[in-house]
């Protein structure tokens, strides 16, 4: 039975989130407090966390590297983390703390079932990012982008 730990003060949120990921087959567990997210995941080993980014003591961003420093030292199991997002502007500091997806602000039900089920199958899962032009493999574009960026080639002497 996979367990999600969700990290937010505001009641709005905890509602839309057990609402969408509780089930018969899925617990949602809270804390309302950024400080008791790395404790919770110690206790609980759940398959995902949902951080809310604007948590009162502690945001979500903080909390984001808290658990990755902590998982990365060996001292949490490695755990993917779901950032709830104020705006499109903040996709930069979900990217920042490492999370393994995001979701932009207002939630919905298909989009937070969407987002976590990826997510705990060990993909990562983004919105509001536009997507990545594929790298030219010519050496002319290469070659353009140096002139653009003024760079010049130096001669081996």
């Amino acid at each position: 039975m996979p367990t999600v730990l969700l990290a937010t003060d505001a009641d709005w949120i905890r509602d839309e989130v057990a609402s969408a990921l509780g089930d018969a087959t899925t617990t949602v567990k809270l804390v309302r407090r950024g400080h008791d997210v790395v404790p919770a995941i110690a206790q609980l080993r759940p398959d995902l966390v949902v951080l809310d980014l604007q948590i009162g003591n502690m945001g979500g961003m903080a909390a984001c590297m808290n658990i990755r420093l902590e998982s990365g030292a060996n001292r949490l199991p490695d755990v993917p983390v779901l950032m709830l997002l104020d705006r499109a502007a903040d996709v930069f500091l979900a990217q920042r703390c490492n999370a393994d997806g995001w979701l932009i602000k207002p939630l919905d039900s298909l989009r937070l079932r969407r987002a976590a089920n990826v997510l705990m199958a060990g993909n990562m899962y983004t919105e509001g990012v536009p997507a990545e032009p594929e790298p030219e493999s010519d050496d002319a574009g290469a070659e353009a982008a140096d002139e653009s960026a003024g760079l010049e080639e130096v001669p081996a002497s």
